[in-house]
């Protein structure tokens, strides 16, 4: 390693690091609304037209809608657009389940996790399509839709009453 200037020693040593020891709290912890829980017979329904590691859309909205399916609700959440990506069981490098870096499986981790519990995923055919994406490269599970069925099953959680969380990227 070669050796600090004397502007570069004097940088580093301007604000002590880290400022704050690990642990320290900078945030309250105040939780302002209710822990609301489902009653009889609601739903959560997601929306989700966000592509895979492109932002965090997506593993925001899969978690958001883990949490509505624990707190009691039929929950569900529909992937569609470029938002199909998310639910490629061959995601990996340099082989499918290989994680090529770290995080890379968080959402076919979270979306077993939501199926596993009961959640419903849908997937567009069309949306697959877009991208070369095959139906049998599905996550087990995962629900094949038609284009089609986008708008009726935002009519079908609309007409149930349901709690519908639309995300949406391109």
């Amino acid at each position: 390693m070669s050796e600090l200037t004397d502007l570069e020693k004097q940088s580093l040593t301007e604000i002590p690091h880290p400022s704050l020891p690990e642990g320290t709290s900078i945030y309250g912890g105040t939780k302002v609304f209710p822990d609301y829980q489902a009653e009889d017979g609601e739903s959560y329904f997601t929306l989700v037209h966000g592509i895979a590691h492109e932002s965090s859309v997506s593993f925001v909205a899969i978690l958001q809608a883990t949490r509505a399916l624990r707190k009691g609700f039929e929950s569900a959440i529909y992937f569609y657009g470029p938002g199909s990506l998310n639910c490629l069981a061959t995601r990996g490098f340099p082989t499918t389940g290989n994680s090529a870096f770290p995080g890379e499986h968080n959402i076919n981790n979270s979306l077993k996790t939501f199926i596993a519990e009961g959640g419903k995923v849908y997937c567009c055919r069309f949306g697959l399509s877009l991208h070369g994406a095959r139906e049998e490269d599905l996550i087990e599970g995962v629900i094949p839709t038609h284009p089609l069925d986008v708008q009726d099953a935002l009519i079908h959680y609309a007409r149930k009453g349901a709690i519908i969380n639309s995300t949406y990227m391109f």
